[in-house]
């Protein structure tokens, strides 16, 4: 439908209200989503002076992250059903809270786990350290899991299929947005606060162990010296963003809508999916098989779910690993590592917003397309950023920078696809389910990523998710032909419902 037919039949003051409530339903979302992610990622950036502290691996590291991500995936899944039987801004809004106060008691787990066992080393401390964390990682995860769905069903109620890319794909760079100011900012807590312990012969010998550096080394000892002089700083990684996630609960709670209908707009032409034209006694009989029909058995939206595997191995992999990977193999302090990542998300907010424009300007809303183009090039830039070490920083930055334009792409386009093949009234459902199969792939990249990076070095990960990169291309190229009919087929399947009803009288 072309664009100035979008709002057939209504008058100015109508279009004018409506388009004035669904900017700032993207805007409020967008900006609560994002704050969503500062209580998420902040996780990646406190791991290395975990590390230091504590001498945690990368393996036990690997198991919460693992863990924690299959347990987002199915909290995503659980909630896509919630959602589109409740108010999406209220469990939007008490889901980020909820994150807030995991956070403030993930800040405290070392005071949590010197309680349970009564000593503060050891061992048997750092083993409930890690299990306290583990807990506290696992309830953060499934908290997250409220946070995607209710945008999943908000969105495409306020945007029109013809505009859903290109729109939602703003949207979605709000992942970007907060990874990338999660990062920065807890960046340079870990690098300016915390307590200055560098004349500790202990700590300073403690931090020498747990990283397994030499301090006879210069270059060593200027990094152990980092860590000293910020210890405890990763609390604050915690803290902070969870004293903004409970302002930003109230700004969900306050400033979203759920639909058009509930300040009195009438539903987008060309959104119709038929359910009302059924007696509302029938409506809710009728779900379980409408969802058969436009998720279950919907082969595109399987297709979809196995390649939202591949793409998470490779976004995950980057994103939770990032961190660890630049200060250990590439020698980088916390602080440049932080801005090298945040560039590669920096990017992604432009590839993001182009893959999204490109996906309803070139390839007609067949977003699936896209995605082949994306994971194509994210994977040709991958390979040339870790099969040429030697590149100055400044061009391995870029390099990597460029696979994070690319990689975002398919993460957003997925949903977006989802949603049009199920429709709004199943869109939550359907993204529910591509999360499961997401974060299985997020599963799969902690726990793999944390034992090959301990037992066979990190190039051995990138060459891994090189190849997981190009299984996500060709799982894409198979649906090439898939078409964006949605809509057609949820009237269809309403109108076959009412004809059997009417039989049946």
């Amino acid at each position: 439908m072309a664009k100035e037919n979008i709002y057939a039949g209504w008058d100015s003051a109508t279009v004018k209200k409506f388009q004035s409530w669904q900017m700032r339903t993207i805007i409020v979302s967008m900006i609560g989503y994002a704050i969503y992610y500062f209580v998420r990622k902040n996780f990646s950036i406190a791991m290395p002076g975990l590390t230091a502290q504590y001498g945690i691996t990368n393996t036990s590291f690997g198991v919460v992250i693992g863990i924690g991500s299959l347990i987002y995936g199915l909290s995503r899944f659980v909630n896509g059903f919630v959602v589109d039987r409740f108010s999406a801004r209220a469990i939007m809004a008490i889901g980020l809270l909820l994150c807030a106060a995991a956070n403030f008691v993930f800040g405290f787990g070392v005071n949590i786990s010197g309680w349970l066992m009564g000593i503060d080393a050891a061992p048997d401390f750092i083993t409930a350290l890690i299990l306290v964390m583990g807990v506290t990682i696992v309830l953060n995860q499934f908290f997250q899991g409220m946070g995607y769905p209710p945008c999943a069903r908000l969105l495409p109620s306020w945007i029109h299929p013809s505009e859903l890319a290109t729109k939602m794909s703003i949207w979605n760079t709000s992942h970007s947005i907060g990874a990338f100011m999660a990062v920065i900012i807890c960046g340079y807590i870990m690098g300016s606060m915390g307590r200055d312990m560098s004349a500790d012969q202990q700590i300073i010998d403690t931090i020498a162990r747990n990283l397994k550096l030499d301090p006879t080394s210069s270059e060593d000892m200027r990094t152990i010296l980092g860590y000293a002089q910020h210890w405890d700083a990763w609390r604050w990684c915690f803290w902070l963003p969870a004293v903004l996630a409970v302002v930003g609960a109230a700004w969900l709670y306050f400033g979203l809508r759920d639909d058009p209908r509930s300040v009195g707009l009438p539903e987008l032409p060309g959104t119709k999916t038929g359910k009302k034209d059924l007696p509302k006694a029938e409506q809710s009989a009728t779900r379980s098989k409408f969802l058969k029909v436009m998720v279950w058995t919907n082969r595109w939206i399987w297709t979809l779910c196995i390649a939202n595997v591949f793409v998470y191995v490779m976004r995950m992999g980057i994103l939770d690993w990032g961190p660890k990977f630049l200060t250990e193999a590439r020698n980088m302090s916390i602080e440049q590592a932080a801005w090298t990542v945040g560039t590669f998300e920096a990017f992604a907010i432009i590839g993001t917003i182009f893959a999204g424009w490109a996906t309803d300007h070139i390839f007609k809303g067949k977003a699936h397309r896209m995605c082949f183009v994306c994971m194509a090039m994210a994977v040709i830039f991958m390979a040339i950023f870790i099969l040429c070490p030697t590149l100055p920083m400044i061009v391995s930055i870029a390099v990597l920078a460029m696979a994070g334009f690319f990689i975002y792409g398919p993460q957003a386009l997925i949903g977006i696809a989802s949603a049009n093949h199920a429709t709004k009234e199943a869109s939550a459902t359907a993204n529910g389910l591509a999360g499961i199969f997401g974060y299985v792939g997020s599963f799969l990249s902690a726990i793999g990523i944390g034992i090959v990076a301990d037992e066979y070095g990190w190039n051995m990960v990138f060459y891994i998710i090189i190849g997981v990169g190009i299984l996500g291309a060709l799982t894409f190229i198979s649906m090439w032909a898939a078409p964006r009919d949605g809509y057609e087929r949820s009237n269809r399947f309403y109108q076959e419902e009412e004809k059997q009803l009417n039989d049946n009288k």
